[in-house]
């Protein structure tokens, strides 16, 4: 079949950046006796590229099937506080910073926007 995509974060606490990305929907699945090592699945793996004048960088992106105001809800809920909701030209985005302080992005997902 095909390559799942797997991007492994390097974290200061498993645990504490494990319960971040369960309030974002994704959902542990293996687990190492450790506790050093954790991966958590969602629906599925999309890897987009951005052109940049830099190149080189990586940033987290994860894409919501459901309104951004429902993983504003589940972050809260969850003891998170997210930034706001943006709306761009290209479509509705909320930008997070996980418990190490690295920014990521949620996308909602809008076919509409792509022909």
């Amino acid at each position: 079949g095909p390559m799942k995509v797997m991007p492994i974060r390097y974290v200061r606490d498993v645990e504490a950046a494990a319960r971040f990305y369960a309030a974002l929907g994704l959902t542990v699945t293996t687990r190492q006796r450790g506790g050093g090592w954790l991966e958590l699945t969602g629906s599925a793996g999309i890897l987009a590229l951005h052109s940049s004048d830099q190149g080189g960088e990586a940033e987290l992106g994860l894409l919501a099937d459901e309104p951004l105001e429902d993983v504003v809800r589940q972050l809260r809920a969850a003891g998170f506080e997210p930034g706001p909701i943006l709306d761009e030209a290209y479509g509705r985005s909320l930008r997070l910073t996980d418990p190490d302080g690295v920014e990521l992005l949620v996308n909602e997902h809008d076919t509409s926007l792509y022909t």
